[in-house]
């Protein structure tokens, strides 16, 4: 069986598996990470969203095989500092009492990092089209919140 190794929120993590398993189930069955969730396995609700390399990806659909060996993934679990004092953006999320259902959180919260990290290395403010481009879906219809936790949290990162 295939042998992947790659660093999963700051440690260096190893799996055997094919190399067709979508990177989601290697994440949730084979390595206990949970905060990515599955919801289409389309790429298109996004609620698994993550980081590859610090940019905003899907797990759901990406083989592992596609995943090198110096990639770093990150999780809503790896998010919080080693102190587990959380990330602005996840504060944020519940100063402006986002969530309802909360499924959807742990992908919103990511790409919305992403989102700001790529609008702050361009030297800028989030627009709105920045908030337009985030295509994660709510089914609870937290959109307000949602926007105005990420307006907040921008100013703190």
């Amino acid at each position: 069986m295939p042998h992947h190794t790659f660093t999963l929120n700051g440690k260096q993590v190893s799996v055997d598996t094919e190399d067709n398993v979508r990177l989601l189930w290697v994440l949730r069955d084979l390595l206990g990470v949970t905060g990515p969730k599955y919801g289409c396995g389309l790429n298109v609700c996004k609620a698994c969203t993550s980081h590859i390399n610090g940019k905003a990806f899907n797990p759901c659909s990406v083989p592992v095989s596609d995943i090198k060996a110096g990639d770093e993934i990150t999780t809503i679990e790896g998010l919080a500092d080693d102190s587990g004092q959380l990330h602005p953006m996840q504060e944020a999320w519940l100063e402006h009492d986002v969530a309802q259902c909360g499924y959807c959180q742990p992908g919103q919260i990511m790409a919305a990092v992403a989102k700001v990290k790529a609008a702050k290395a361009e030297g800028r403010e989030l627009t709105d089209a920045d908030f337009d481009d985030i295509r994660n879906i709510c089914r609870c219809g937290t959109y307000f919140r949602i926007r105005e936790a990420i307006k907040s949290a921008e100013a703190k990162m």
